[in-house]
C-alpha cells in the first residue's frame, strides 16, 4: 500500500485573509505616530500657556482667626527680576467677599511662597489668591 503525502498544516496562502503578521504591524504604527503626534500637541499647549501667563500663583492654605483676620499662604512664580501684584480675598460661608488686600511681590527668587494677613469684616472660611499681575515699570523709570 502506498502512501500519500501528508496534508499541509497551513491552509494556502489568502485563502482566510492577510497574513496575520502584517496586519497586528499596521495598527502598532498609527498607534505610535498618533501617540507621539499627542505628546508634540501637549507639550505645546503647556509652553504657550507658560509664556501667555507671565505670572502663575498656586494657594498653600489657609488659617482663620476669628472673625476679624485670615491668614493665606501662596506661592508665586515669576521673573526673578520683576514684581507682581496680588490681589488676595477672604469669603464667608455665602460666598460674599469679606476681606479684600493687594500685596507687592518684588524681585526675587523665581517661586516666592508669601503668607499674607487678610482683615475681615465678618467670619471668613475660605481666602484664596483672586488674581495676580505683573507690574509694569513706570514711565521714565530706568
Amino acid at each position: 500500500m502506498a502512501s500519500t503525502p501528508a496534508a499541509s498544516p497551513t491552509p494556502p496562502a489568502g485563502r482566510y485573509g492577510d497574513d496575520p503578521d502584517e496586519r497586528s504591524r499596521v495598527p502598532w504604527l498609527v498607534t505610535v505616530v498618533l501617540a507621539a503626534l499627542v505628546g508634540a500637541v501637549v507639550v505645546g499647549w503647556i509652553g504657550i500657556s507658560a509664556l501667555r501667563d507671565p505670572v502663575q500663583w498656586k494657594t498653600i492654605g489657609f488659617s482663620v482667626h476669628g472673625a476679624d483676620t485670615v491668614d493665606l499662604t501662596f506661592e508665586v512664580t515669576k521673573d526673578p527680576e520683576s514684581t507682581a501684584s496680588c490681589r488676595v480675598r477672604a469669603l464667608s460661608q455665602s460666598y460674599a467677599e469679606v476681606g479684600v488686600k493687594d500685596v507687592q511681590i518684588g524681585p526675587g527668587a523665581r517661586t516666592q511662597r508669601v503668607t499674607v494677613v487678610i482683615p475681615t469684616a465678618e467670619l471668613a472660611v475660605s481666602a484664596s489668591v483672586q488674581t495676580c499681575d505683573p507690574v509694569e515699570d513706570a514711565p521714565g523709570a530706568p
